[in-house]
């Protein structure tokens, strides 16, 4: 069995540590901020329900080093607006061939990560998924919700000769639910969360302000669901300039929740009729200030340099950004710092392939 450091004790992080605690292996979580793992003073349990029901104990670190120090994987679970900063953090004890999972990958921080090692001499294999294992929610004290588990999940390598080995090792932590992709461009362009969550928190945007109760799937009508399709064709028109195989919108929903393969405005009827799970009562809910910053405007850099256009994309940053009085494009930390922009199709191919 493996030692797994999870880097990230949200809702995220506690649901991959439970699920590893499952399939027996060690987790060991660190907050960065410390305020996630507080709950677990003096050896108290996390407890799961949902999805996954138990008990489990993961070893706590006081900090990234010594999280990292004897783990056989390192995992990522941090929201993307986290991600430079943890990885600033955690680059500097990483060691050469200890494999790196990011949970999930947003805004290409895989190539950051490569560079902070590459300048200290470190070559470790990066696993980037295009989604979560797990989706759920941390609840008050040491409790967390999964509220699925899911079935398959896309993962790419950097490098990209990697992949055999790094599908092998996650699906020995996690199960065999790992669906390989050619490389970063299609692992981020495989990842339809953010532009659903575009679809959902918009067309649901003054009930999230009036922190009004609801449940989430119950807010993917018909209407949202003709929206949702509209930015996937999009993103889909992305993926054909590069030449990258990903699913679409309705066979994501097949795949990963069971529903019948059919129009997305179907599924939140069956959905909600299933999973109570609330919505977002907040407006610093992760579906706008992550998903916008770090999942649509990067797809839309990935539109510009590939030459298509993503108008329904642009308009939901610039709408968010003028709801919230912020500029969503200028809070991305990690492409102003990657220099991708002006770069062609090919060129972007090579940097990604390692």
């Amino acid at each position: 069995m493996s030692r797994v450091a999870v880097l990230g004790a949200g809702g995220i992080g506690c649901g991959a540590a439970a699920l590893l605690c499952e399939r027996g292996h060690t987790a060991v979580l660190w907050s960065p901020s410390g305020r996630g793992t507080a709950a677990f003073a003096d050896g108290v349990a996390l407890r799961a329900e949902g999805k996954l029901t138990g008990s489990y104990q993961p070893i706590i670190a006081p900090d990234c080093a010594a999280a990292v120090r004897d783990a056989d994987a390192v995992m990522l679970a941090v929201p993307g607006y986290g991600h430079r900063a943890v990885l600033d953090q955690v680059a500097a004890h990483l060691r050469s061939g200890q494999p790196v999972v990011i949970s999930s990958h947003m805004s290409f921080s895989a190539l950051y990560l490569a560079r902070l090692l590459a300048a200290r001499g470190v070559h470790a294999p990066i696993a980037a998924w295009g989604t979560t294992v797990t989706t759920g929610r941390r609840l008050a004290g040491p409790a967390v919700r999964v509220s699925n588990i899911r079935d398959k999940v896309d993962i790419a390598a950097l490098p990209v000769g990697d992949i055999d080995a790094m599908v092998a090792l996650c699906g020995a932590l996690f199960g065999d639910r790992f669906v390989p992709r050619a490389d970063l461009i299609a692992v981020s362009l495989s990842n339809i969360n953010p532009q659903n969550h575009l679809g959902m928190a918009l067309c649901n945007f003054t009930r999230i302000e009036k922190a009004e109760p609801w449940v989430n799937w119950s807010g993917l009508t018909p209407s949202v669901g003709r929206l949702i399709e509209a930015l996937d064709a999009e993103r889909l028109a992305v993926a054909g300039a590069f030449g990258a195989s990903v699913r679409t919108v309705r066979e994501h929903f097949h795949l990963s929740f069971g529903v019948p393969h059919g129009p997305v405005g179907d599924a939140g009827a069956i959905l909600a009729a299933r999973d109570a799970t609330p919505g977002p009562a907040s407006v610093e809910t992760r579906y706008i200030t992550e998903d916008v910053p770090f999942g649509l405007v990067p797809s839309t850099l990935l539109g510009r340099i590939a030459g298509v256009a993503m108008p329904l994309h642009d308009a939901g940053i610039a709408i968010f950004s003028a709801l919230y009085g912020r500029d969503f494009r200028a809070e991305n930390d990690l492409l102003p710092v990657l220099a991708m922009d002006g770069l062609s199709v090919e060129a972007l191919r090579g940097l990604v392939r390692g």
